[in-house]
């Protein structure tokens, strides 16, 4: 695999490979390595603890009548399973950076982070408390190794019900800024709100949370116009909705990405008819990761984009039954011992490194 990816998408001829926790490959002119960049909704990761504060009680985990501890660290198990294996084909490492949703608070992330799938990699979380009201945040995972956080903050979206003018309160935007090893790099996790009550009537709250996260990219570029920027999330919109194409402004072509411009990968699959969750036997792709142009350069002295992909293993498919080839959910009417109701997605950054002697 390692020797194709290279005479297919550098042409030179491979020498050999070192793998370490990332991996360089050796070549005669060149030597590269690659990182994978992850995100992925864990479908309702609560707690078995009932919190007043929030409406927790409705996560499906409270509403089980028997085997909590169990059933959550089976939960647990299954998703730091797909988070250990996503990438490691081609890399022979977790991903090195992991943008999450649906977690309930950083005690579930904790956990997951030391699960034995997962504790040698010796993940750092950053985390803040949404004021979604039934709990559920987003959050980033890091491999402290290859990932040096600068700073953090959270940005709070407010948007009202168009009815009632009432706020409604959702999942806040994740900013992370740092550097993967010695290259600046910055990072927006996102859950933007639901498609409840249908997709039209609930548009104008996903277009303000893209307007919130457009002010982010902005903010970002006119303090470095070249700023390394990956936003990612479940956005609760396909790619060719209002919010990515009129108020992100994406592009599905990435020599066409302007300067400052940003460049979205998954529109073609969502194009091809691939998605990354199911209802009604119909697929969509809110799953999605997306690059400022600096990323898609061909200098790779510096950590570039190569490639995204959406990672559906057999594993993590439903096998029988009515949602047979939809993602394998957690919960149906109790556990089902399942992953998530979403396929996670990634993109592998690769950068050219000294060559050895």
């Amino acid at each position: 695999m390692y020797l194709k990816f290279l005479k297919r998408y550098f042409g030179v001829a491979v020498l050999y490979f070192l793998l370490t926790n990332s991996f360089s490959v050796f070549s005669q002119t060149k030597d590269y390595k690659i990182h994978t960049v992850a995100f992925y909704n864990l479908e309702n990761l609560f707690d078995t603890i009932n919190d007043p504060n929030k409406l927790d009680e409705y996560s499906p985990i409270m509403e089980l009548k028997a085997n909590k501890s169990f059933i959550y660290q089976q939960k647990v198990k299954n998703m730091a399973r797909v988070l250990a294996d996503i990438g490691k084909d081609e890399t022979r490492n977790s991903p090195v950076i992991i943008g999450l949703s649906e977690v309930e608070n950083k005690r579930v992330i904790e956990d997951l982070i030391m699960d034995s799938l997962l504790v040698d990699r010796n993940y750092g979380i950053i985390h803040f408390n949404s004021p979604d009201a039934r709990g559920i945040d987003v959050a980033l995972l890091y491999q402290k190794a290859f990932f040096t956080p600068i700073s953090t903050s959270s940005h709070e979206l407010k948007i009202y019900d168009n009815k009632t003018q009432k706020r409604v309160f959702t999942r806040n935007q994740l900013l992370v800024s740092g550097k993967l090893e010695e290259n600046d790099i910055h990072i927006i996790v996102n859950h933007w709100p639901s498609r409840r009550g249908g997709e039209a009537k609930s548009r104008a709250k996903r277009v303000a949370a893209a307007k919130l996260t457009r002010r982010l990219v902005d903010s970002l570029q006119v303090k470095d116009p070249y700023a390394n920027i990956l936003i990612m999330g479940d956005f609760n919109d396909n790619p060719n909705n209002t919010s990515f194409k009129n108020v992100l402004k994406t592009k599905r072509d990435k020599n066409k990405v302007a300067f400052k411009g940003i460049y979205n990968p998954f529109e073609n699959y969502f194009k091809k008819g691939i998605g990354t969750t199911a209802y009604r036997d119909s697929w969509s792709l809110f799953d999605q990761i997306l690059l400022t142009k600096p990323l898609l350069e061909n200098d790779y002295s510096s950590f570039k984009f190569y490639k995204a992909g959406i990672y559906n293993k057999q594993y993590i498919i439903q096998n029988s039954g009515k949602y047979k080839g939809y993602p394998f959910k957690s919960w149906s009417n109790g556990f089902t011992n399942g992953f998530s109701d979403h396929f996670p997605v990634y993109v592998f950054l690769i950068k050219e490194v000294k060559i050895k002697t």
